[in-house]
């Protein structure tokens, strides 16, 4: 099977975008401290790319459902860190 070159372009976007959260897992993992990281934000991102999964669904995309549904577990993830060690502020 051979891939276009739209194809190979829209891979490489969704790796990028899937794996641009592992530094900041592996941050909030080793320290314990993710007060400054929003979790509104992770809220909405979430959201974005649970949408993008059912989307992909609805186009029968094998790439958009693969790469999106791995930075929805790796972006929920994240932000079961941020509910663990969020700090209560006094």
């Amino acid at each position: 099977m051979t891939l276009s070159w739209e194809e190979i372009l829209g891979l490489v976007a969704g790796i990028c975008t899937t794996v641009a959260v592992i530094p900041q897992i592996k941050k909030a993992w080793k320290t314990k401290k993710v007060n400054d990281v929003s979790p509104g934000m992770f809220a909405i991102l979430m959201l974005g790319v649970g949408l993008w999964v059912v989307y992909g669904f609805t186009q029968n995309d094998i790439p958009i459902i693969a790469t999106n549904g791995v930075s929805l577990a790796l972006n929920s993830f994240m932000f079961y860190l941020m509910l663990r060690y969020r700090k209560k502020k006094d």
